[in-house]
């Protein structure tokens, strides 16, 4: 089964957006096995990359501003590819402050959803919509229309 980290800086303390995460994580089951592990936001970004990079595995994509714009069907493109080089794929969300240059160095990958600035929790939320509707592309469904 193909694995999948999410990687994210803070807590959701919202239940709302809990609850959506934990809908899309539910429903990703039966295609992936998904973890989020959760960084402690610090005092810097430069701790917090120390802690982000500990936990890097597989292919690393990183969302950042400046990353690359796609459509739902060229990440679920991206996304088939890597699953079929067997390989482990990690996101990560930076904090409200953004991700120290070390992090995105280190990425495979820049992924960008928007120029605009969407709150570290909500982006969560999406990605994990993304990434479900990226499985569901890719295995046929018409969820995504």
């Amino acid at each position: 089964m193909v694995k999948v980290e999410i990687v994210a800086v803070g807590k959701i303390k919202e239940k709302f957006y809990r609850d959506a995460i934990d809908e899309y994580l539910k429903r990703l089951t039966r295609f992936a096995k998904v973890t989020v592990t959760e960084i402690e936001e610090g005092n810097s970004l430069k701790a917090e990359a120390a802690d982000i990079v500990k936990r890097l595995r597989g292919y690393v994509i990183v969302l950042a501003i400046e990353g690359k714009k796609m459509t739902s069907e060229a990440l679920a493109a991206k996304i088939k590819s890597l699953c079929d080089e067997g390989k482990e794929i990690t996101f990560v969300i930076g904090s409200s402050c953004g991700l120290d240059d070390s992090v995105k160095q280190r990425a495979d990958w820049k992924l960008s959803f928007s120029d605009m600035t969407f709150p570290h929790q909500l982006m969560r939320v999406i990605l994990t919509e993304q990434i479900y509707r990226s499985f569901m592309i890719n295995s046929g469904s018409e969820y995504h229309k």
